[in-house]
């Protein structure tokens, strides 16, 4: 658990330019959460050059799952990934305390930053006024920074571009995820945000982010014994742990903004996106980094190409046969999928055959 310095530190700063990964959430067949699984597949993903992953968004189920189902998601996940990998937990929930709940939980267990959704079940009262309240109450209370969650699919409605740069000023907004597959929409959203607030956030030498598990990994884990022997003669002492220390810099950053629809990844990206938060990267995370590698080397010729190789994918698979079909596509490519849980349905053998075909040239 990270010290209260810790968390100061951290509040309202974090790194999370790259590509991330959706996490699903994988069960048994009797719907039970399989935690043995989902700790393969997070040691799997830490093994990636994925810039960490989200655990409980939308490709995770979360709006299925149990309160100590959540909590035991969570843990393990955190538990099973390289310490170097950013962390973000979705705990978007109708009320403001529940979602502030949430998210000191995901402190606890050493999460980076949440993701953050609109709620939905009163929409029709979900006035501009009142999205913006809801979002300023959560970032006032929350332990982690909060990234703001656009997903039409699921919600009803677009948070307003306006919005989002009203809550771009505050200190512990530090970014959005936009899910609306909408190119237009992220240049305007870009343009809403230029003029928020910069922050110092503390970095590698190679500008990767400094999580919150590598800050408060203080200590290798165990004692060394040297014979006093050595020393002075006598028995055997213990040494105290060796102080780990990590080297850091300072990047200035400003309103991050994520893309989260893999077709659209390339156009976000030169729109001014940071980064992505996509479901195909829970079943081809590597096919995804080459087109941002790619685009980070300012090679466009082979972005476009690389984005051109995963497109019908994303959309068949991702986009259109939902959880479901990423779960497959999961099992199809090394990773543990299984099935979601009612419900939603399975998806059939002729889409499963679709799937294989559509990854023939794009394993994990």
């Amino acid at each position: 658990m990270p010290d209260e310095q810790s968390q100061r530190f951290y509040n309202g700063n974090m790194l999370i330019e790259g590509i991330f990964a959706a996490v699903p959430t994988p069960f048994y067949s009797d719907e039970r959460v399989y935690l043995r699984k989902l700790e393969a597949n997070m040691a799997h993903y830490s093994r990636t050059l994925l810039s960490g992953m989200l655990v409980m968004g939308s490709t995770g189920e979360t709006a299925l799952l149990d309160s100590t189902e959540f909590c035991d998601v969570l843990r393990v996940a955190a538990e099973a990934a390289a310490p170097e990998k950013v962390l973000i937990a979705g705990t978007g929930r109708e009320s403001v305390k529940a979602t502030v709940e949430l998210s000191a939980m995901a402190a606890m267990f050493g999460y980076d930053a949440v993701l953050v959704r609109p709620p939905t079940y009163y929409s029709g009262q979900m006035t501009p006024a009142a999205i913006l309240h809801y979002f300023r109450c959560v970032a006032d209370r929350s332990p982690l920074p909060v990234i703001l969650y656009n997903i039409p699919q699921c919600v009803p409605y677009d948070i307003p571009v306006e919005v989002i740069g009203e809550l771009a000023q505050h200190p512990n907004i530090i970014g959005i995820k936009d899910s609306s597959g909408n190119v237009e929409r992220i240049t305007a959203t870009v343009e809403a945000t230029k003029n928020a607030p910069r922050r110092g956030i503390p970095v590698t030498p190679i500008f990767q982010a400094v999580t919150s598990r590598m800050q408060s990994t203080k200590y290798e884990s165990n004692a060394s014994f040297v014979s006093t022997s050595v020393l002075s003669g006598g028995t055997a002492m213990a040494t105290m742990p060796k102080v780990i220390s990590i080297r850091t810099r300072i990047k200035e950053v400003g309103f991050q903004v994520l893309c989260g629809a893999s077709g659209k990844m390339l156009e976000s990206l030169e729109a001014g996106a940071v980064g992505a938060i996509l479901g195909m990267a829970a079943f081809a995370p590597q096919a995804c980094l080459d087109v941002y590698l790619a685009w980070k080397d300012h090679d466009l010729q082979l972005a476009e190409e690389n984005q051109l190789r995963i497109q019908a994918a994303g959309q068949r698979i991702v986009a259109e046969m939902g959880v479901s079909g990423v779960k497959y596509a999961c099992d199809f490519n090394g990773y543990y999928g299984g099935r979601a849980r009612l419900p939603l349905l399975p998806i059939g053998a002729d889409e499963k055959a679709e799937v294989e075909k559509l990854l023939a040239g794009i394993r994990g």
